[in-house]
């Protein structure tokens, strides 16, 4: 095992053994540990008592975070000439369509999101290979696949995000900066863990919300109770 810096051991103090803390709490105490010389992420990993593997008990869904995630999104509309000058207004960052699709199959992803229209998948489905592994394929069930482009982009650039249940059960999610008040990132994860408990499967049985940690880039993670949401 590594040796513990001296503030790593410091921060490990302030965390109290077996304690469940509540949201607020936690966002708090994320502020105090983290001692990072950037601004780091803030992140919540949420284990579910599903079994991803079974089609009724997948969870995934698109959670609109009310403060934001601090992260400048650069995202990529794939759109026709008509609708161009919608997404432009909107605030995407790259806009057109054969040509960014020649530079995608270069090998290009410097993008966080990709908004498309459903004519323009068919384009895009040869480019599954350069996008999938890197989570860029765009999907109607997160809404990146739609005909109103405005209304996609305006909502990625104001804290949407999209969560998927790995394959290990845990919904990873960052949910804001170390640099956000602690009553914004309680806020923040808590429209998270809301929106995963209206979610639950209804073939999931038992405990469906198993346990939740917040942790930031370079800071222990605390443990949350569950039940605090």
């Amino acid at each position: 095992m590594a040796k513990l810096t001296k503030k790593q051991k410091e921060a490990h103090s302030k965390i109290e053994k077996d304690k469940l803390y509540s949201v607020d709490e936690a966002s708090a105490l994320i502020k105090e540990i983290t001692n990072a010389k950037f601004d780091a992420s803030v992140d919540l990993a949420v284990r579910l008592g599903v079994d991803p593997r079974k089609a009724n008990q997948m969870v995934r869904g698109v959670v609109t975070l009310p403060h934001g995630t601090g992260k400048d999104v650069k995202v990529l509309a794939l759109v026709t000439p008509d609708k161009e000058a919608e997404a432009q207004e909107a605030g995407a960052d790259y806009v057109g369509l054969d040509e960014y699709l020649e530079k995608i199959k270069g090998g290009w992803t410097d993008v966080d999101v990709i908004i498309t229209m459903p004519s323009v998948m068919g384009k895009l489905g040869p480019l599954g290979r350069v996008l999938g592994p890197r989570g860029l394929m765009p999907n109607p069930k997160t809404g990146t696949v739609t005909m109103d482009i405005a209304k996609a982009v305006s909502e990625v650039k104001a804290g949407k995000i999209d969560f998927k249940v790995d394959k290990t059960g845990i919904v990873h999610a960052a949910i804001g900066k170390v640099s956000f008040s602690s009553d914004k990132i309680a806020g923040n994860a808590k429209e998270l863990l809301e929106t995963l408990n209206k979610m639950k499967p209804t073939a999931a049985k038992g405990v469906y919300m198993k346990s939740v940690f917040m942790s930031s880039t370079m800071s222990p993670s605390v443990q949350l109770d569950p039940k605090s949401v």
